[in-house]
């Protein structure tokens, strides 16, 4: 494989890494927007404490995979940048909108209270940025770069955010284990497959009259994996049916896994269809060498800081009480609010 390929292939590591992490980060969005019911405001407690403290870092790889793309394929990027200019002004400004929503509303409300002008903010710029996002990967991947705004680029838009939510749910189940709050997010993540089983499915079908190149990809080298990807969404949705959360996150995660390296490995070696492939769209040898040390060099440092994150904030979930802190505080809303109704008081 060439120095193009090595980096080509590093840039869709890192693409699907910012998928099932950044990609749940907006699904906890979605649910936060649509948090319903006597426990909306602990299942939007729930959202913030699994994102507070990673949600930030998560970026990294998007910023990874830009600055990338920019070094490695200009002639790529430039294309990219011009065509979809729109959507990925507006991806982008969804992504700066919901940070910013996130941080002010947490200051100030302690993002439990019930909604608020921030947490529609949060709430809509996280459906707003994966559906552009979506919709600029549809375009991407089908050989005509102008196609965002069709029908067939709106579906996939809806498909991204869909598997989003699914992620998140499916997240949040483990974050919420042991507690009541654990039911609410299984139902969210049982809708949340459903729908996004359809929405690929129906893209799926019509990707041969409205996306030539992607049925392509997908029906030729990508079909193994699409075949996977057929197989293990039931196995996720069972094992979400029979509440078995860990079960249920990985077979998620996996199923992203399977649809963004069946577009990948599909369309191999073109990094854009028809007819720009990777060796043509990369920068010379010198350039590429440059960036593949910097990358090696910046992994060394950037990988074991991102493990040592995930495990202070995440690592301890496991050995924690069935609840955790979440349960704790739901059981403390549940007890006010029952005074509240009763007119008692605890003694």
């Amino acid at each position: 494989m060439t120095e193009a390929g090595v980096v080509a292939g590093i840039l869709w590591l890192a693409l699907a890494a910012y998928a099932v992490l950044a990609g749940a980060d907006f699904g906890g969005g979605v649910w936060d927007l649509l948090a319903t019911g006597p426990r909306a405001a602990g299942q939007r407690r729930a959202v913030a404490e699994a994102m507070g403290p990673v949600w930030e870092a998560n970026h990294v790889w998007l910023i990874f995979m830009i600055t990338g793309l920019f070094t490695a394929f200009p002639t790529a990027f430039g294309r990219l940048a011009v065509a979809l200019y729109l959507p990925f002004t507006i991806a982008l400004t969804g992504i700066v909108l919901r940070g910013a929503a996130f941080a002010f509303r947490g200051h100030g409300r302690q993002a439990v209270g019930p909604a608020s002008p921030w947490g529609a903010i949060f709430g809509g710029a996280s459906v707003i940025t994966p559906f552009f996002l979506g919709c600029a990967a549809a375009a991407a991947s089908s050989g005509n770069l102008a196609t965002w705004a069709t029908p067939y680029g709106f579906l996939v838009g809806a498909f991204a955010v869909a598997i989003c939510a699914y992620l998140a749910a499916t997240y949040l189940m483990v974050e919420t284990e042991g507690s009541p709050l654990q039911t609410d997010f299984r139902r969210r993540a049982i809708g949340a497959a459903l729908a996004s089983g359809v929405l690929g499915l129906s893209a799926l079908v019509l990707a041969p009259a409205l996306a030539p190149s992607l049925s392509h990809a997908l029906t030729g080298r990508g079909l193994p994996l699409v075949i996977l990807a057929v197989v293990n969404g039931p196995l996720a949705l069972w094992a979400v049916w029979r509440s078995r959360p860990r079960t249920a996150r990985v077979a998620v995660v996996a199923q992203v896994l399977f649809v963004l390296w069946a577009w990948a490995v599909g369309q191999w070696p073109y990094l854009l269809p028809p007819n720009l492939t990777i060796d043509a769209a990369a920068a010379p040898g010198g350039t590429l060498n440059a960036l593949l040390v910097v990358i090696v060099i910046g992994m060394a440092l950037l990988l074991p800081s991102l493990y040592l994150l995930f495990r202070v904030f995440k690592g301890g979930q496991d050995s924690s009480p069935p609840g955790g802190e979440v349960a704790a505080k739901l059981a403390e809303g549940d007890g006010v609010s029952h005074e509240r109704r009763t007119g008692t008081r605890r003694r």
